[in-house]
Parts: C-alpha cells; sequence; structure tokens
C-alpha cells in the first residue's frame, strides 16, 4: 500500500460544488485533494443553461474548463478515484479509494450528488437530461410551445403543472396510473387547459434521446416533445450516512447554513443537500463550504 499523503481538505466529488470548494480552498492555500469517480449525473444532458458566461455549453465543455482552473493552483490536487471507505474523526481523517491508496486530511467535503430512480419506461431513461427533463429552469426555454407531457401523480401535481404551464400552453398530466389528487385540483388543471391522462405509460420513442411519441397500456399514442418528472432518488454516495451524517426528511444530507454535516468536521455541498438542482446552486454551495471550512481551520489554528 502507497504511503498516505496528508492534506488539509479531502473533497469527494469533482464536479461543480467540489471544484468550487476546490478553488476556494485553494486561493486559501490550503492543501486540498479532489477524489473524483468520473460520473457526474449530469453527462448525458446535452447543454447546460442558466449559468451566465457558459449559457448553452455543455456540462463536460464547463467541467473542463473548471478543471483547468481549478487544478491550475498548485495547492489543489487531483486524483481519479472512488472512494470505498472513510475512517477517523475530525482532524485526522482517512479516506480508502477503490485502488488501495489511503489519503489523509483533516477535513472533508462530500459533494457526491444523488442518484436519481428512473420510472420503469422504456425508452425514459435514454431521454433523461435531454427531452426527459425535471427543471424548467434549466431546460424550459428550449421546449417553450412545445407538446408536453408531465409525468406526475398526487398533492404536488397541481403546482408543478402550474409551474411548466409558463413556458408552454400544450401541456398533458400523465399520472401514470389512478390521479391521486381531489376533484377541486382536476378542476384547475383543466380550467387553464391542461388534458389529464390516467392510462399508464408503456414506452417512449425517441431519436437519440429526443422524444417522438409516448406509447399508453391501451395501445393509443401520442405525439409528445418533451416531458417532465421529478424522479425520487437515492444517495449517490453512501459513506456519509454509514459514517454518522445525518439526512434531512427529503433525504439530503443535513447541512446548516456553513453547510456543515452533524459530523464534526464534515461538509456536504451540491445536489447530495439541497433541493435546488443546478449548476449555479451547486457552485455557491461548493463555495460556502470551502469558505466556512476555511474559517474552521482558521479558529482552530490560531
Amino acid at each position: 500500500m502507497q504511503k498516505p499523503y496528508k492534506f488539509d481538505v479531502a473533497i469527494i466529488g469533482g464536479s461543480y460544488a467540489g471544484l468550487s470548494a476546490a478553488m476556494t480552498l485553494g486561493r486559501a492555500r490550503r492543501q486540498v485533494v479532489v477524489i473524483d469517480s468520473g460520473k457526474p449525473c449530469n453527462r448525458q444532458t446535452p447543454h447546460s443553461h442558466n449559468l451566465i458566461t457558459h449559457d448553452g455549453k455543455t456540462p463536460a465543455e464547463i467541467s473542463a474548463l473548471a478543471r483547468e482552473q481549478v487544478f491550475a493552483y498548485p495547492t489543489v490536487h487531483m486524483h481519479a478515484g472512488l472512494v470505498i471507505k472513510v475512517m477517523g474523526k475530525d482532524g485526522a481523517f482517512t479516506v480508502m479509494t477503490e485502488e488501495g491508496q489511503n489519503l489523509e486530511a483533516k477535513k472533508l467535503i462530500f459533494t457526491t450528488g444523488i442518484r436519481d430512480i428512473m420510472p420503469e419506461i422504456a425508452g425514459f431513461s435514454q431521454c433523461w437530461g435531454i427531452s426527459a427533463i425535471h427543471c424548467p429552469y434549466c431546460h424550459g426555454y428550449e421546449y417553450s410551445e412545445a407538446r408536453t407531457g408531465v409525468l406526475i401523480n398526487g398533492e404536488m401535481a397541481l403546482e408543478y403543472l402550474k409551474m411548466i404551464r409558463n413556458w408552454t400552453a400544450d401541456l398533458t398530466l400523465y399520472t401514470n396510473g389512478s390521479a391521486e389528487f381531489d376533484q377541486a385540483a382536476r378542476e384547475k388543471m383543466l380550467a387553464f387547459g391542461a388534458e389529464i391522462v390516467e392510462t399508464p405509460i408503456a414506452r417512449l420513442d425517441h431519436e437519440n434521446g429526443y422524444l417522438k411519441m409516448l406509447h399508453l397500456t391501451d395501445g393509443t399514442a401520442r405525439e409528445i416533445t418533451a416531458l417532465y418528472h421529478r424522479p425520487a432518488f437515492v444517495q449517490h454516495c453512501l459513506l456519509p450516512q454509514e459514517f454518522g451524517c445525518e439526512l434531512n426528511p427529503q433525504g439530503f444530507i443535513k447541512v446548516d447554513e456553513a453547510q456543515k454535516t452533524t459530523m464534526a468536521g464534515i461538509y456536504a455541498a451540491g445536489d447530495n443537500s439541497g433541493a435546488f438542482r443546478g449548476l449555479t446552486g451547486a457552485m455557491a454551495a461548493g463555495t460556502v463550504a470551502g469558505a466556512r471550512l476555511n474559517h474552521e481551520l482558521i479558529s482552530e489554528e490560531y
């Protein structure tokens, strides 16, 4: 086994939140290592939007430029690999990678994201992030006035449908089974022109992830261009939970305003700890985590 390296901070996850935290800490002259397995959740998304200076670029383009700038700082180091175990305590953590490397750090930041659980509909996962989408602020403009479906059921259906109505009036709500909302909600949806379809979805036809046709289990088919959905999710990395970091009722890592978890010396930022899914939110959280962690180190040093 190789000799351990010592760092002020080990950042587990090298996407937008992790890179933002790394730049903040690197510029604070902290020795930082970013450990990344190279599987960002948005790797299938063709374009990123609502990010000034980078609007319309691919996630890979943005990430590549970010890495070039972040790792230009001699205080920031990159380690490609998958973290499989975390040991130790505040001030003396050991991070073990799949390759058998041990990396030692005083503090940890988890920027490991979440894993979406895809509905069991043939073709859906191939369209996810392309034309099957979750966020109108990220993708809605490109599908303005397009033939749009919203895949959701339950009491949140009305609010989600009302939000998507801002981008298109050509709306169909697909409950994928019997509707689980009251008559008052139904009447409000119908009042602003939405159609409600309760027949389950059998499959989605697409071309390279771009939707063409939605097939229902009764044998009928409908043309469709975009399909909004808010999938259930689990933490992409279970190590924070296994180490004792609490989750909030929504399933995110519980953090305070400084992005500090319930375990001493451990911070979390990005999709794993906040409901606002977007590049700007992840970057902001990473910056906050890096700055506040640096202040924690300063307070311990003096």
